[in-house]
């Protein structure tokens, strides 16, 4: 059913067409929720809008988006609210080794090729929109299949701007949708049944990530993080207007190492945004690189590994 079809009742029995959000009042809270969130309402979307919002202004006994506008920008405990809305708007749909190119990729040639070039220094990792871990949970999986988690300093950190999400992440257990993509003797490898459908990580595996929460549109938190060799940010920028993930991804340019590289999600590009990145093709994935020299640099990095590999045997 569409999104004009549907209508969820809120909490007190205020249904969004009830409720009603007028053209005028919801390009302000769009604007508002763009400028904290990143996350983009086009006009066509302003029902769908409304239906996620509906159940937050009804368990407050609001008739009036105008007034739950009010509340965000000027109540005192704003900051409870936005985190509330944040897990609101949230989607977690995820899985384990989605485009499973991308973590063979990182653990078969960025991996090492970083090794090879600067032995002994971390390989910093960041898992910018990490939902509930299946993503960076996937990488290191990856990087352990490689033999080389627990192996080389590696650093993965992985943040997500919902709490509700990390807490989740944190938890490290999963039902069966998420391992829909994942080869089933990997499951059996790195997951452990605990109860009737629910599976919990390998704890070896899961003390390898730092989960936090960071918010992308946030300058003061992206710098820091964006201190990494590989940022993972996939299927985020497809709710971001152009102008949005024009900023975050100077974010990430300005952060990363020169011989850094950028993942993205299948149906995200940065080909129409001046950014700094150039695609490259790396194995079998496209991947976003700060510096053209970078693909030179990671081969002639990766056939010393391999020579040096290839001697110690």
């Amino acid at each position: 059913m569409s999104d004009h079809g549907k209508r969820r009742v809120g909490a007190v029995g205020y249904s969004a067409d009830v409720l009603g959000l007028s053209p005028s009042v919801f390009v302000l809270l769009r604007d508002l929720i763009q400028g904290r969130t990143g996350v983009f309402y086009s006009d066509e979307k302003r029902d769908q809008l409304a239906d996620k919002l509906s159940d937050l202004l009804s368990a407050r006994g609001m008739t009036s988006y105008l007034d739950y506008y009010y509340l965000l920008r000027y109540d005192a405990d704003a900051e409870r609210h936005w985190a509330e809305l944040l897990d609101r708007l949230a989607v977690p749909e995820t899985f384990f080794w989605r485009q499973e190119e991308h973590f063979r990729v990182l653990a078969e040639i960025i991996a090492p090729a970083h090794f090879a070039r600067r032995p002994g220094v971390p390989l910093r990792i960041w898992s910018a929109a990490c939902c509930s871990g299946e993503e960076p949970t996937s990488i290191a999986i990856a990087l352990a299949e490689a033999g080389l988690l627990g192996r080389q300093p590696i650093q993965i950190v992985a943040t997500d701007a919902s709490a509700a999400l990390i807490e989740r992440a944190k938890r490290g257990t999963y039902g069966e949708r998420s391992f829909r993509n994942l080869p089933q003797s990997l499951r059996d490898r790195y997951f452990r049944e605990v109860s009737t459908g629910v599976w919990r990580v390998d704890p070896g595996v899961h003390r390898e990530i730092k989960y936090s929460v960071a918010n992308l549109v946030n300058a003061d938190e992206v710098r820091p993080l964006a201190a990494a060799d590989v940022i993972f940010c996939r299927n985020v920028f497809i709710y971001f207007s152009d102008e949005t993930i024009g900023l975050v991804a100077s974010l990430f340019h300005e952060g990363l190492a020169d011989d850094g590289h950028l993942f993205l999600g299948a149906s995200e590009s940065l080909t129409r945004i001046e950014t700094g990145f150039e695609l490259d093709e790396v194995g079998r994935a496209f991947v976003y690189v700060k510096d053209s020299s970078t693909r030179a640099s990671r081969n002639r990095s990766a056939e010393n590994g391999l020579r040096t590999t290839s001697r110690d045997k």
